[in-house]
């Protein structure tokens, strides 16, 4: 016991430095949820599927959840259902077994449908395309907004993509 302490004596805090509190994040974010009341009216409700990934791709999900991000800071939360969902945000290649769930997690959310596929095997079906047990790309079973792609894609990428879908929605409500 005493090496161990002596060891952590000697070594150090090995960690490196907190990042310094940036003043245009803070400004950045706040813009960024007073546009999402504006266009919305309310918070942003988000139902994640997993249509049939390595989770990779939730990884980085569940990251826009961290303290760095703050999404539910922005306005943006994770809802259980898709009836009380704004958008659905999708995973993965569509396997044959989770295509029907998908269709009716689709067909639950209320008008407007706004759907984002996460992730190289979402936006094309990736290294598993199309076979017997997957129906590959999201497109391939429900219309999609927009397609986020990369193996995994990285946070931010994933929340430029969430909210291009819901300026992209604005603009369709705007000119109709």
């Amino acid at each position: 016991m005493w090496d161990i302490i002596n060891q952590i004596i000697h070594a150090g805090i090995c960690t490196e430095p907190a990042p310094a509190s940036d003043e245009s994040m803070r400004v950045q974010a706040q813009a960024i949820r007073h546009e999402l009341l504006r266009i919305l009216g309310q918070a942003l409700a988000i139902r994640a599927v997993d249509a049939g990934s390595c989770n990779g791709c939730e990884l980085e999900i569940h990251a826009l959840s961290n303290p760095y991000y703050n999404l539910e800071g922005l306005g943006i939360q994770f809802v259980a259902s898709p009836r009380h969902a704004d958008l659905l945000l999708v995973t993965g290649p569509v396997s044959r077994n989770m295509e029907t769930a998908l269709r009716r997690t689709y067909e639950a959310m209320p008008e407007p449908r706004l759907v984002v596929a996460v992730g190289d095997c979402g936006c094309t079906g990736g290294i598993f395309g199309e076979s017997y047990a997957s129906c590959g790309r999201v497109s391939n079973v429900i219309p999609v907004d927009v397609a986020v792609p990369g193996c995994p894609p990285a946070p931010v990428e994933i929340l430029r993509g969430i909210l291009t879908t819901v300026q992209r929605n604005r603009q369709k409500l705007t000119s109709s």
